[in-house]
């Protein structure tokens, strides 16, 4: 059974024609017929009232209703003149699953405050998803800074410390209760094996793509490490400096959005695309099969 991935910033819904269609972004995602297994999304709104207060998370789960959906907020502010029952905005990732999320963590990433810039609390969603083919796997989508490698890469030391230690720090709880008055449920597990997708505002080969993956040999290209992670581009064929992204008139290829597997998983790579119809947003939706390891 191939497992179906897709990841897709949709910059709020809005289009490169200016027109918010979430439908659209939705049918954008359907690569396959039976659409995508794992989706995660980036630059989800909630309760705008610039853009009409919609609750895009719910509007986008609607779009997908045999999917389990999580959300993580990275801004959460009370909009002007509200009242108790007025929704809070928000700005955040989500997660669509085929599969029940068996538990979920919104990270907050490093933030370094700056002077005159705007700049926005980063996060990343972690899911832990059973799968049918490749068991249980952590699933995340993430969304690093826009301004620089500065301000990245103390993003990028988290997000790889989370990819490769992860299952040391364990679930969202654990360990034995007195009771189970407090939690009744069992603990969740934490695999090893995971997947992050998403806008990582950064291209490959530079500082953070190799803090990341591992230092090019002159002689041996890239070493990647066995226990460390790769990136499903590459392992499914393509050059590293192919592909673009975030096409705009006048500029050349950048390929910002990424989908990066840990080492257990690289053998399962198949195929991995960029969805460069798509008008839905200013980035372009990213697309992996992950067959048989």
């Amino acid at each position: 059974m191939t497992l179906r991935l897709a990841s897709y910033n949709i910059q709020y819904g809005t289009g490169k024609d200016g027109r918010i269609d979430l439908e659209r972004i939705a049918r954008e995602l359907m690569e396959w017929p039976e659409g995508p297994d794992l989706i995660a999304l980036q630059e989800v709104e909630r309760g705008n009232p610039k853009r009409g207060g919609l609750d895009q998370a719910a509007e986008l789960a609607a779009c997908f209703p045999d999917h389990f959906r999580t959300y993580g907020p990275g801004i959460d502010v009370t909009v002007p003149g509200a009242t108790p029952d007025t929704p809070r905005q928000q700005f955040g990732n989500m997660v669509l699953s085929r599969w029940p999320i068996l538990s979920s963590i919104n990270h907050t990433l490093p933030k370094i405050a700056l002077l005159g810039q705007f700049h926005l609390q980063r996060t990343l969603v972690e899911t832990v998803i059973a799968t049918p083919e490749h068991g249980v796997l952590r699933f995340c989508s993430v969304h690093l800074d826009h301004i620089s490698a500065d301000t990245r890469m103390p993003q990028v030391a988290y997000v790889k410390e989370l990819m490769l230690r992860g299952h040391e720090r364990g679930a969202s709880w654990g360990g034995t209760l007195k009771s189970d008055d407090w939690m009744a449920l069992p603990e969740p597990t934490q695999p090893q094996r995971a997947i992050v997708m998403g806008d990582m505002n950064f291209l490959p080969g530079g500082v953070e793509y190799t803090a990341l993956l591992g230092d090019v040999s002159e002689m041996h290209g890239r070493t990647i490490r066995a226990h460390g992670l790769a990136d499903a581009w590459v392992l499914a064929g393509h050059e590293e400096a192919a592909g673009d992204t975030i096409p705009k008139p006048g500029r050349g290829p950048r390929r910002i959005d990424h989908c990066f597997v840990t080492c257990d998983l690289a053998g399962a790579v198949g195929a991995m695309w960029i969805g460069t119809e798509a008008q839905g947003s200013d980035h372009q939706p990213i697309f992996a099969e992950l067959g048989a390891a």
